[in-house]
């Protein structure tokens, strides 16, 4: 009966769970207890937070000066108070491509296959947090850069290649979401082992989505400047920016495979022995 319990409660994963009536061995007893991975809320508490602040900086910096100093491109106050926002995002985010990209290469982590459970777990924790944390970021940018720049053309019907909405939609939002989503990309595909020697077509459409639309930016701009004038939300010239609502479909395809594997890391196997 002793040998029946034991089989009946031992892990495959980590040999770490046992219900106190169970009685342990020697060589169980001497494997260390593992703790269950706990979901990083302070992380995604805070980092939702110091979003909020942009958020709310960005938009009082909008309504304070944008309808002042944001309607003539070529006016000195534009140059002013807007052209510098635009270099400086431009910089930053080329900056923590250029750092980030390469940094999670060649830390990546080389044997994966020999992950303990509960740290992959863990990982999937994370992923998931961020995946949540990412959907509120991109609802609120709506909010804030996309409806702001469709509020901007109802009222000034044509604008110059640079207004303040781009700058904050085309130039800091769009390029933020696709860079952030190479990162995440580059991380998932180097830190969990079901990803590893692979590809995740759920992941690449996702990823792609932003970065396939950005042409449609450039062409947009171009079009409005010299032959297509009417900023009718409808147009063809901006049917290129549906491409990336549609890649969003994809994260519910990579968040089922995320919860296919962990539901295989959370599953205790039928080992019972006949008696």
């Amino acid at each position: 009966m002793s040998s029946v319990m034991d089989s009946e409660y031992r892990s495959s994963a980590n040999n770490s769970y046992y219900p106190p009536s169970t009685p342990v061995t020697a060589r169980e007893a001497a494997i260390p207890a593992v703790s269950a991975p706990k979901v990083p809320w302070l992380a995604v508490g805070t980092f939702i937070l110091l979003a909020g602040c942009l958020f709310a900086v960005y938009r009082w910096y909008l309504h304070t000066y944008a309808f002042d100093t944001g309607l003539d491109y070529f006016e000195p106050t534009f140059q002013t108070h807007w052209m510098w926002l635009f270099w400086t995002q431009i910089t930053v985010l080329t900056a923590c491509g250029i750092i980030a990209i390469p940094l999670l290469w060649f830390t990546r982590d080389r044997d994966l296959q020999n992950l303990a459970p509960d740290q992959e777990l863990a990982r999937y924790y994370l992923v998931l947090s961020v995946a949540a944390l990412g959907s509120l970021i991109v609802v609120a940018g709506l909010g804030v850069f996309a409806e702001g720049d469709a509020a901007w053309h109802q009222l000034t019907i044509r604008d110059t290649d640079f207004t303040p909405t781009h700058i904050s939609l085309q130039y800091f939002a769009i390029p933020s979401i696709a860079l952030s989503l190479i990162i995440a990309f580059i991380w998932v595909h180097t830190r969990l082992p079901q990803f590893q020697n692979r590809l995740s077509l759920s992941m690449m459409i996702l990823c792609g989505g932003p970065i396939l639309m950005m042409p449609n930016i450039g062409f947009n701009e171009w079009g409005h400047t010299f032959f297509y004038m009417e900023e009718l939300f409808s147009a063809p010239i901006h049917w290129g920016f549906l491409v990336f609502g549609w890649a969003a479909f994809a994260l519910a395809g990579f968040v089922l495979q995320c919860l296919s594997r962990i539901k295989e890391l959370t599953t205790l196997p039928s080992t019972v022995s006949a008696p």
